[in-house]
């Protein structure tokens, strides 16, 4: 699979019951992250993998969408639906979709 054919999707576009992959490091997430996502930093997902649901969709976000785009490939060769979110944690906070931080700070992407 090229990264030309990782499935993408706007950030608009994931419902808001769905699974949202967050691939960023710690401090990234810390800052600022989507309600309820599940959070595997990209140089973790191999060995973390088995956390993702297979029977369902999954959103995969980081900053801008370089490493959820790596992600996204992994994934879909591994069997999983997986779909890059277009812009990453930049777009999902400009789009005005709702975010939480660790530690209860105002939440911003880092």
């Amino acid at each position: 699979m090229s990264a030309e054919s990782v499935p993408v999707i706007a950030v608009g576009s994931v419902p808001p019951d769905g699974v949202v992959l967050d691939v960023r490091e710690d401090d990234e997430w810390a800052a600022g992250h989507a309600p309820g996502a599940l959070h595997i930093p990209l140089g973790r997902l191999p060995e973390r993998a088995a956390e993702v649901p297979r029977d369902r969709q999954v959103y995969v976000v980081c900053r801008v969408g370089g490493r959820s785009a790596q992600a996204v490939q992994a994934l879909n060769e591994a069997g999983w639906q997986a779909a890059n979110v277009a812009g990453g944690m930049q777009a999902w906070a400009l789009a005005g979709r709702e975010m939480v931080s660790d530690g209860g700070d105002e939440p911003h992407v880092a």
